[in-house]
């Protein structure tokens, strides 16, 4: 560093006088040198790091703008719609938006139109523009606004709940974590708030069988693609439904709600990160001979926050990554460690 920094500092006419400099001019301009290289790192040590945390109070200014709005705005006719639209945080006060004709996904929207928008944060609102409008985000309400300036309507901040969120196991089932304890997980670990943390096995094994399961995403809005709060939950170690920060997105086989490598879920029913999710699963396991062959693939039905995802999917092969190959074994319910914090509450399973 120091051989980069005379190099930079002394011209080639500096060079030719070297000798007629002090030995406290050269320390001067080597200390120089250095103190500029400390200011440096010291700028790079004092930049504002990655926000990766399951708690609201440490989210800062952008999550209180990031979720889901509805409400009813006119429309290029001026006729009265409703309108769906999901904010979505992208850090350093950046946004991506998306508004749903109809209403919001699972709720409403047509499944065909919907309209992406980008947006900024600005003190305590944030401004979204699109090409076919804008809309400015304050006190949990949108106004919308034409590309003329005109107002549109006004959208309401919503928090939808799933219908099975807190759903109680029926008799018979085999209760796998209701927060008290973790023994019936390999190397199950509970965190300060009850909760079981990522990257754990179920003891029991099963073939045929309902699950239900209550999830919460890290909020990580720097992230981006399976970077951000990446997690699975796999049916016998071999069949994955993904779990993915995939709110506001396309919805596809490797975000949330897809049977991971097999399909896109029906509908991209992710909420905001650190909302509390359910997955409930019905799944059929696969069925093999004597000889050990495969005579039938394995099928499921995935409901995502209440809304069904798959309807009897045929799953033809062990999805990525799963531990456990195909088998005519029972298997566990396994949760991914995919590098990223995520919690799951309220885990039991019905066998079939």
């Amino acid at each position: 560093q120091q051989d980069k920094c005379r190099s930079a500092r002394y011209s080639s006419s500096e060079s030719a006088h070297m000798t007629s400099i002090s030995f406290s001019q050269l320390i001067r301009k080597l200390g120089l040198c250095v103190l500029t290289l400390v200011i440096v790192r010291d700028g790079f040590a004092q930049e504002s790091q990655p926000i990766v945390t399951l708690s609201e109070k440490e989210a800062g200014p952008d999550f209180a703008f990031q979720g889901e709005y509805r409400g009813k705005v006119l429309n290029g006719e001026g006729e009265e719609i409703e309108l769906g639209l999901q904010v979505i945080a992208q850090g350093q006060g950046e946004f991506t938006a998306k508004a749903y004709v109809g209403g919001l996904p699972g709720a409403g929207w047509n499944k065909v139109e919907a309209h992406d928008a980008k947006g900024k944060r600005e003190g305590e609102k944030v401004t979204l523009t699109s090409d076919h409008g804008a809309g400015v985000i304050s006190d949990g309400k949108v106004v919308v606004v034409s590309s003329s300036g005109e107002t549109l309507g006004t959208l309401n901040k919503v928090i939808r709940k799933s219908e099975t969120l807190g759903a109680k196991p029926p008799e018979g089932a085999k209760v796998l974590f209701d927060g008290s304890s973790a023994d019936q997980f390999k190397d199950g670990q509970i965190d300060d708030e009850g909760f079981l943390s990522q990257g754990t096995t179920s003891l029991a094994t099963f073939q045929s069988f309902r699950l239900h399961l209550e999830f919460q995403l890290s909020f990580m809005p720097e992230a981006r693609g399976q970077g951000r709060s990446n997690s699975g939950c796999y049916m016998q170690g071999r069949y994955e439904v993904q779990m993915l920060d995939s709110f506001g997105l396309s919805g596809e086989h490797n975000e949330c709600g897809g049977i991971y490598s097999v399909k896109k879920p029906d509908v991209n029913m992710c909420f905001p990160p650190l909302s509390w999710q359910t997955y409930d699963v019905d799944f059929t396991t696969a069925k093999f001979g004597a000889d050990g062959k495969k005579t039938a693939n394995a099928r499921m039905s995935v409901r995502h926050n209440g809304v069904l995802i798959h309807d009897n999917v045929e799953v033809d092969h062990a999805t990525t990554a799963s531990p456990l190959k195909e088998g005519p074994t029972p298997g566990p319910v396994y949760l991914q460690n995919h590098g990223n914090p995520v919690r799951y509450r309220n885990i039991w399973v019905v066998e079939k």
